[in-house]
């Protein structure tokens, strides 16, 4: 089977747009579709039904599509191995991390780069579930979500810190002198919450649903500072963890920890299968060591650039 009319294919269901795919892939959309019909044509079965601008796979379009992002993602990791060999000093790295997230890196990306000059490092923000995808596939090979991650994608985890996520509000909206909350407290309560995107919302609605309300959310943010703003307007309360709180003016806000149950804001990597190159594992070695992360996974690879 063709692997760059697989790869073409595979761009062009995941965008559900041959104009799209052509797009990202810097070819013609004439490409895409005659690459598509030489793949239909080597299968011997129609892979698409085009119905205007929508486009539908068909049975054998689906079983295509899913190992086609299977047979895709193998040939990265054959690369990313197969260089990996070839160089210890030297490499390329792009880490997937939520904008959250970040905050907590800084101090590790200047351990890194002073450790590791020669690794090309690069920073690709994104919310935690796209992440998650994006790692899935292949298309990263290490990346930051919050757990727990989608168990359906099957990725590897080591968590790097866990700390409580508290109720943030306009002054006077807690009682007075209250340092804590009942998660149920907040039913009826109108919210400030990031965007369904971020794999911290994903975490709090399904603790919702488990204390048996559905919550009332008066707006959603992909900021966190700006969830603040709408907070401190009295617009209503943002749900944060607590490395942020520390960055807020608490005098001119109301901040109580959520307790029964205590939730808490679980950042870690992400990968797939069991091998790690050398510019990842170094990573996250000094994770461990700036954060005091989980240690570094027993997977293949060999031992880290020095």
């Amino acid at each position: 089977m063709d692997l760059r009319s697989l790869r073409y294919f595979v761009e062009t269901v995941r965008l559900n747009s041959f104009t799209q795919a052509a797009e990202s892939l810097h070819v013609t959309q004439s490409t895409i579709s005659k690459m598509v019909r030489q793949l239909e044509e080597e299968v011997g079965a129609q892979l698409l039904l085009r119905e205007g601008r929508k486009l539908t796979l068909t049975d054998t379009g689906a079983v295509v599509y899913a190992r086609g992002v299977e047979m895709l993602a193998t040939m990265r990791q054959l690369a990313v191995e197969v260089h990996d060999t070839q160089t210890v000093e030297r490499g390329r790295l792009t880490v997937g991390i939520p904008p959250m997230i970040n905050l907590l890196f800084t101090p590790v990306l200047k351990a890194f780069r002073q450790r590791h000059p020669n690794i090309a490092l690069t920073l690709q923000e994104d919310a935690g579930q796209a992440i998650e995808r994006q790692v899935a596939l292949g298309e990263l090979e290490i990346g930051m979500t919050v757990l727990p991650a989608d168990p359906l994608l099957g990725l590897q985890t080591a968590p790097i810190a866990s700390y409580p996520i508290w109720a943030v509000a306009a002054s006077g909206t807690f009682q007075k002198h209250r340092t804590t909350l009942r998660l149920k407290a907040l039913a009826g309560t109108p919210l400030v919450l990031l965007k369904d995107d971020f794999a911290m919302t994903r975490s709090l609605r399904t603790a919702f649903d488990d204390a048996g309300f559905e919550p009332l959310i008066a707006a959603q943010s992909g900021q966190w500072d700006w969830l603040v703003a709408m907070a401190s307007a009295g617009m209503g309360v943002a749900l944060l963890p607590e490395p942020f709180i520390h960055r807020l003016a608490i005098g001119q806000l109301d901040a109580v920890r959520l307790v029964e149950p205590a939730l808490h804001w679980q950042p870690a990597h992400v990968w797939r299968g069991s091998y790690l190159s050398h510019a990842a594992r170094a990573w996250l070695e000094v994770c461990e060591e700036i954060l005091g992360a989980a240690s570094v996974p027993e997977v293949r690879g060999s031992r880290s650039p020095r």
